[in-house]
């Protein structure tokens, strides 16, 4: 294995024709289907975590979740055999909890899949022809039950569970709605389908046995237990005018080719084709989702409804239309909303609705907001940022950003910053984008459309175009590594511009077949190409002709790219090998081991080199490259990979797809050596704005503010006039309410005048009403006595009478009833007996006709007599009971009238109790009456001895006053005293600062003297020691040279060899040393003065940040001071202000006022309103304890500011003594 490793990071991109691709884990947590890998999508946070796809797989067909939120199962096609992989979600990281991919049964791929409500079992659903439905018990691997569900190849859209039953299972498709049930080990439908059959698409349950199903004719029905209950068709609201140009629509997007090869659900592009242009304008509903009110379908192109269930019926009537919104970046705003909703899903609150579209897109909206949007359509926004629809078929990365640049056949070019993992530009134009490179620097892209090659601003907000090029169809362009050039390519011909003049400097020709990629060296002074044509050719800018070149025609080549140090080109193509190539020759090739390459590219470094394939892994492997099969491969893209680009740091890869899905990997290598460099200079924050903008933006702001100024003004007018109005109607009020309050009073001296006269007059009637009420009373109680006698004895009679009567009645009706049974028993057997003898004469004589009809009708002649003495008795008894039941109303008559007499007897004892609760009132409201008296009279009596208390209070407090004024004035003399003090101490310690200052800069020069005096006489003492060595030498020449004193020619050439020796060599010594002498006393010299002034400046800053500090402090002290000088004069002005008003208050302000006008002028005395200050003693001892306290803090600073070494005090100066302060407080205790 490698040791280059590369780790997912962030991926753009969704593929919305996996079935079901769309769910939510948890509140903030979603699953979708991007690449080859499923997405956990943080909402909240923004994070992403991934479950890669099986190793081989050729992408995923169908995902599912579990009710639990445990489980999802994947169904893939892995080397062209399905497979289910069921992952196990809680787990961290997510691991595969069972792989289905041993089947009895034929089967192409599984289509559609759900988990029961235990999510013990598995529902799968194969495709045409075979059209099986499996049912799994995925735990053990064991197929359950297993049915074909359809027989002529039409395509099912869903299967699904009931909610509440395992056993229980529903399947829609083309022409088909069925209800299956298992049991005894097998599937058995039951329903049946009536009607003409409909293409459904989508179905949920909406309770145990209710299941409301979508057609692709815009037809809703509710089933229950397999019967249609309800039905409802979804109306166009769209005007017809946009009908006419559906047509164009469906040819314009006929262009963008969706990965079709791995599309799982064939039923969008199915139903797409099936749909003929008549149904287009008609709404297909491709998801219904289902949630506590009702569900969610969605309605056509850009629409969702959501229906309500009824409170009175057990149907739904549509309630709130959300809608796709308007995308003002498209070059058409009005395609935006022009795609269909494959999958809906609320979140498990059912606060949020996420829907998944045609066009790749999210969207996402709050279901408090649909509630909010009465009447008008709630619209969606878009769940992370808009992403690309198709292939995208550009790629490219800057040096001064951390952007990435894409294009796609979508026709839109979209700037996505990796490092925020976020979409920062994204505009769409008319024609497809084929290529695009992004300036070094950040700021400028290239493009290369179907028409035409354009140069962009990457601005603010804008994605804007400022030079055209005349190239069409340009397949592949690039900017150089400085920037200032680039390459476009047009069919076998490279264009080379200039990023500055704008200008073509040179086109480089040579290529036979279509140039498929092209590649700048590090200097920028060559430039690689190959193509389908086999050729990889090295061109030289500065000539523009070919340096190298390796032609291979049995090979089209994909991609290109060269080493960091311009040495070897690397180049990958349909052979299924990585050539390395150099000097016109390949050098060596590796095996691509049955995949073709599609992208290659290398690291700055040089150390890591990574490669895409055609089935959308990406291989990681270690530069120099290894000779087994050494490589480490990723699951990324559902598609071929179109282009590989690395960061210019080398911590991240990116890579595009046919998928639609762009990836982010951090990559390195386990040996350390993969990060080329840390970035010493941050990520550039500059965006280009055109003065246009700004000058637009200005003139905006401009206008707001002078609008706002004129919104001041106006508001500040309508205040005025407001607050007019409002004085003037609150003093019309004031007028109004205080003459209504004279009124009232008034009037209720009136009313209290006239009260007391009705209360008097009440009084005396109350007084006759008792009189009389108590005749009354006896007269009523002694005739009410008489005739409750009276009555009684009538009661007890009648009473008596009646038991009387009834006991003979009874007894009547005994004897009555005996009798009657009595001839009842004897009749019945008498006529038995004479049916019997009749029977048998019957039997005997059938001819007898006329003597039966004889016997029958004497017979029931004597039958109709003994009825009719029947009917007489139970008349007489009828009689009877006449007669006892008005007895019975007669007694019930008099026992009403005993009840009547005794109800006005209550109603009287009520009166009479009413009128002595009223005697009561009046009683408690007298004795109230007279309480309040005597509170009032205590109260003032209270108020007498109050005030004579507060004269005593005042006496206190004027001679508490003139004490603590003889008080104040030393206090102020000693604050004066200590001021000056203060001034003059800090006025010495700058002094002394300065000096000391002074003094360290003279022992700082003394130093430096005596340093440069010790290396001037260590120099000296050098030249001496070297002079010294020099004689000595020259000494024991100049001996040598005397032994040869008897041969003068040899004497002569050794003292010529002396002087050679010594004295030239002396003489040059000597200068040099004299300038070797002057430039180190120069540099000496220069030295001293750099230190002296480096020395000097720490202490200017040393001295300036004590001053400030020093003086910081003082200025804090000062303010301290004088707030409590403040403090004191407030409280004297406070306490004269108490003594004022004291005395007002107690009408002594004749006798006092001369005493207080000696003291304080009447300005002095501010209007503060008459206050009682009860503890005033204390507060004027905890005034004096702060100011002792404050004195004795100062004098301990003093203090330790005469401790400092190096301070003395002025001579002569004193602090006062804390004896005064003891004496004070000794007067105030």
């Amino acid at each position: 294995m490698s040791t280059v490793v590369a780790q997912s990071l962030h991926v753009f991109g969704l593929r919305s024709h996996v079935s079901n691709n769309v769910f939510f884990f948890d509140e903030q947590i979603i699953i979708f289907p991007s690449g080859n890998h499923c997405v956990k999508y943080n909402v909240d946070q923004k994070w992403q975590k991934f479950i890669p796809g099986s190793d081989k797989s050729q992408g995923m067909l169908a995902l599912a979740i579990s009710p639990n939120r445990r489980y999802l199962a994947v169904s893939e096609t892995v080397q062209d055999k399905p497979v289910i992989t069921i992952y196990e979600l809680s787990a961290i990281p997510c691991r595969k909890r069972k792989i289905l991919n041993n089947f009895d049964f034929p089967v192409q791929k599984f289509i559609c899949m759900a988990f029961s409500p235990d999510s013990k079992y598995l529902l799968t659903q194969t495709s045409p022809p075979e059209s099986n439905l499996v049912y799994w018990l995925w735990e053990k691997q064991k197929v359950m039950a297993i049915v074909r569900i359809d027989t002529q190849n039409n395509a099912v859209f869903q299967v699904s569970f009931n909610p509440q039953d395992n056993t229980q299972i529903c399947i829609t498709g083309n022409g088909m709605f069925k209800l299956l049930r298992f049991a005894e080990g097998t599937l058995k439908q039951t329903n049946f389908q009536r009607g003409e059959p409909q293409n459904y698409l989508a179905h949920t349950w909406v309770s145990d046995d209710k299941i409301i199903a979508g057609t692709d004719t815009g037809r809703l029905f509710l089933f229950e237990s397999g019967d249609q209950r309800w039905e409802t068709s979804i109306v166009v609201k769209e005007p017809t005018s946009e009908t006419k140009n559906l047509g164009v629509i469906q040819e314009s997007e006929s262009l963008i080719e969706f990965p079709a090869v791995t599309s799982p659900v064939p039923s969008y592009e199915q139903v797409m084709m099936t749909s003929s242009h008549s149904q287009l304008s008609l709404p297909q509903v491709f998801a219904i989702a289902a949630y506590s009110k009702g569900f969610a379908c969605s309605a056509g192109p850009g629409r969702v409804l959501l229906f309500e269930k009824m409170e009175d019926k057990e149907f739904y009537r549509e309630s709130r239309e959300i809608r796709i919104p308007v995308d003002p970046q498209s070059n058409d705003p009005s395609q935006s909303d022009k795609q269909d909703v494959l999958c809906m899903c609320f979140s498990p609150s059912e606060e949020t609705l996420i829907a998944s579209t045609s066009k790749n897109q999210l969207y996402s909206i709050t279901m408090s907001l649909t509630e909010i949007s009465k009447g008008e359509p709630a619209h969606f926004e878009y769940l992370m940022y808009p992403l690309h629809s198709a292939s995208i078929t550009g790629l490219d990365t800057c040096i001064r950003k951390p952007l990435i640049a894409t294009c796609s056949v979508d026709r839109s070019v979209r700037i996505w910053n990796y490092e925020s993992n976020s979409l920062e530009l994204f505009k769409e134009y008319q024609e497809e984008a084929y290529t695009i490179s992004l300036h070094p620097s950040g700021h400028y892209i290239v493009v290369g459309f179907a028409d035409k090659l354009r140069i962009m601003n990457l601005l603010i907000d804008d994605i804007r175009s400022f030079k055209e090029y005349s190239v069409r169809g340009c397949k592949e362009c690039s900017f150089s590594n400085g920037g200032h050039l680039f390459a476009a390519v047009n069919g076998n011909v490279i264009h080379i511009f200039s990023t500055t003049s704008l200008e073509n400097i040179s086109n480089l020709k040579g290529h036979t077949g279509k140039i498929r990629s092209v590649a700048w060296n590090t200097d920028d002074s060559k430039l690689i190409s190959c193509g389908t044509d086999g050729a990889v050719y090295e061109w030289s800018l500065s000539t523009g002709k070919r340096e190298t070149e390796c032609v291979l025609k049995s090979c089209s080549y994909n991609c290109v790219t060269i080493s960091p140090d311009g040495k070897i080109i690397f180049a990958v193509g349909s052979d299924q090998t990585l050539k390395e190539i150099a000097d016109s020759s390949v050098i060596r090739e590796m095996s691509a081991f049955d995949v073709t390459y599609t992208a290659v590219v290398i690291s700055h470094s040089g150390r890591m080199m990574f490669v895409g394939t055609s089935v959308g892994t990406i291989r990681a492997m270690k530069y120099p490259l290894p000779l087994q099969k050494e490589f480490n491969e990723y699951q990324a893209h559902a598609g071929p990979v179109t282009k590989m680009s690395i960061t210019f740091d080398d911590q991240f890869l990116l890579s595009i797809a046919e998928d639609g899905c762009l990836f982010t990997w951090k990559v390195f290598d386990k040996d350390g050596r993969g990060i080329k460099r840390e970035r010493e200079v941050g990520f550039a924050e500059e965006v280009l704005v055109t003065k246009t903008d700004m000058e637009e933006k200005a003139q905006v702001m401009l206008e707001l503010k002078t609008r706002v100024e004129e919104l001041k003004m106006e508001n500040e007018y309508q205040l005025r006039l407001k607050d007019m109005n409002y004085s003037e109607k609150i003093k019309e009020l004031t007028d109004k309410f205080l003459q209504e309050m004279e009124s009232l009073k008034t009037k209720n001296q009136v009313l209290k005048t006239e009260k007391e006269k009705q209360d008097v007059l009440h009084r005396e009637r109350m007084d006759d009403l008792l009189d009389k009420q108590s005749r009354e009373l006896q007269d009523l109680e002694c005739c009410n006595n008489q005739k409750l006698l009276l009555e009684y004895e009538k009661y007890q009679e009648l009473q008596l009478k009646s038991q009387r009567m009834q006991e003979e009645y009874e007894k009547q009706l005994r004897d009555n009833d005996e009798t009657k049974s009595q001839a009842l028993e004897e009749l019945t057997e008498f006529y038995e007996a004479k049916l019997q003898e009749k029977t048998t004469l019957l039997e005997e004589v059938l001819t007898g006709s006329r003597a039966i009809q004889d016997i029958k009708t004497k017979y029931e002649k004597k039958l109709r007599d003994e009825k009719e003495s029947n009917l007489r008795l139970k008349g007489e008894t009828g009689i009877m009971r006449k007669k006892f039941s008005s007895l019975q109303k007669e007694i019930e008559e008099r026992t009403n009238d005993i009840e009547l007499l005794k109800g006005e007897q209550v109603k009287l004892q009520g009166v009479i109790k009413s009128l002595e609760k009223d005697i009561m009132g009046l009683k408690r409201e007298i004795q109230e009456r007279d309480e309040t008296i005597q509170d009032k009279e205590k109260r003032i009596y209270d108020l007498k001895k109050k005030n004579q208390e507060l004269e005593k209070f005042k006496f206190v407090l004027d001679y508490k006053i003139k004490e603590l004024k003889k008080q104040i004035e030393p206090r102020e003399n000693e604050i004066k005293v200590m001021k000056e003090q203060i001034q003059e101490m800090e006025a010495e310690l700058e002094r002394f600062h300065k000096q000391n200052t002074q003094l360290e800069l003279n022992i700082t020069e003394l130093w430096q003297k005596l340093r440069a005096t010790d290396q001037e006489m260590r120099r000296e003492r050098q030249k001496e020691w070297d002079l010294e060595a020099l004689v000595k030498r020259f000494k024991t020449d100049l001996h040598n040279c005397v032994a040869y004193i008897q041969e003068p020619r040899q004497l002569k050439e050794k003292v010529r060899a002396l002087f050679e020796k010594y004295v030239q060599r002396a003489d040059m010594v000597e200068i040099a040393g004299l300038n070797s002498d002057l430039q180190q006393e120069y540099a000496r010299q220069r030295e001293h003065l750099e230190r002296n002034l480096a020395t000097l400046k720490k202490k200017v800053v040393k001295e300036s940040e004590l001053h400030r500090t020093d003086y910081v402090r003082i200025m804090q002290e000062n303010v301290s001071l004088i707030k409590e000088i403040n403090e004191l004069r407030r409280e004297l002005k406070f306490t004269r202000s108490q003594v004022y008003d004291l005395e007002a208050a107690l009408k002594l302000t004749k006798k006092i006022r001369p005493e207080v006008s000696e003291t304080v002028s009447s300005e002095d005395l501010p209007s503060v309103p008459p206050t009682m200050r009860l503890n005033v003693q204390e507060e004027t001892g905890r005034i004096i304890e702060m100011q002792r306290l404050e004195i004795q803090r100062l004098r301990d600073q003093i203090q330790e500011q005469e401790q400092v070494p190096g301070f003395h005090p002025l001579a002569g100066m004193q602090l006062p003594s804390l004896s005064g302060e003891a004496d004070l407080k000794a007067q105030t205790k």
